[in-house]
């Protein structure tokens, strides 16, 4: 029997940018929604629990849809990412509805994630090479004297839309692989030459197509949860006067301190595969046609939970 580890599901955005609860579209012949996929390719790879992320708002239609036939093939878990779970003597902005980010999601989750865990967001497909690399690693990686975690970069060219911007972890690596620094670039396109990225109408900066990026595939220990519920208090002192309705508690924001402090380092693991999504009500069509094609290369069977 494998070690214990945990796929962690993010699915309590608003998707907002789609323009309904993408989390919940169909893709699949079978009525299969992108995270049917990602859970199917991570048990295969050895994961033996599941954790969703939502929010209490689609609790019975995420049930409903997704998780009864997941269910019924590994152990899952559900936790509610709400925008009152706060640290004591803060409270949420009357007139808030975004939920508080990647980071915040994952401290949801400290109550039923004892061992590591890999994170993945729910309208992401990322195809199994991530996932295998991904369980190869925490399978035999703990944490030490420093904290070993890992993630699954892509090329950036994989990663766009060519029906609006995306948000991307932009990252730089050390010589040895490891991760130097992940940067939250919420705005990036795609236009007649390349790839670029804006910030609050600033001026357009360019980046190269084979730029690795994060997709929020992270793989973490238990102490990852501890560091981040140490951070936040002091991360909401500071932001929510700023920005009380939109400020985000990310996941690369939390990474990026532990390795400034030296307290932790981040292997970067490659995937080959291209990542697919539904940012865009658009993109959609071109996800199931991709699904349509990998089903009949066999790579998934027709029905994915028969």
């Amino acid at each position: 029997m494998g070690k214990d580890i945990t796929l962690v599901v993010m699915a309590a955005g608003m998707g907002s940018r789609f323009g309904g609860l993408k989390q919940l579209e169909p893709i699949g012949k079978n009525g299969e929604v992108i995270l049917d996929f990602s859970v199917y390719d991570a048990v295969k790879a050895g994961f033996n629990k599941v954790v969703f992320v939502i929010k209490h708002a689609i609790e019975d239609d995420f049930k409903r849809i997704v998780g009864s036939r997941i269910e019924k093939k590994v152990k899952v878990e559900y936790v509610f990412q709400e925008t009152d779970a706060l640290p004591e003597g803060f409270t949420c902005p009357a007139d808030r509805q975004k939920p508080w980010g990647t980071a915040h999601a994952i401290l949801c989750c400290k109550n039923v994630v004892k061992e590591p865990f890999a994170v993945v967001n729910a309208d992401d497909y990322y195809g199994p090479e991530a996932f295998r690399v991904m369980y190869d690693y925490l399978s035999t990686h703990e944490d030490g004297s420093y904290y070993d975690y890992c993630m699954v970069s892509y090329l950036l060219r994989n990663t766009v839309s060519e029906n609006g911007s995306v948000a991307r972890g932009v990252c730089v690596t050390e010589p040895d692989g490891t991760l130097h620094s992940v940067t939250e670039r919420t705005r990036i396109e795609t236009y007649e030459n390349g790839v670029h990225f804006t910030e609050d109408g600033g001026a357009r900066t360019d980046l190269l197509g084979d730029t690795p990026v994060s997709m929020n595939l992270w793989g973490f220990g238990k102490s990852f949860l501890d560091e981040a519920e140490q951070r936040f208090a002091g991360w909401l002192t500071e932001n929510l006067p700023k920005n009380p309705l939109k400020c985000e508690y990310f996941l690369p924001l939390v990474v990026t301190e532990l390795i400034e402090e030296g307290k932790a380092k981040i292997q970067v693991l490659r995937s080959t595969d291209k990542w697919y999504g539904v940012t865009y009500r658009e993109d959609k069509p071109l996800v199931v046609e991709a699904i349509a094609r990998k089903t009949a290369e066999g790579q998934y069977p027709e029905n994915l939970w028969a």
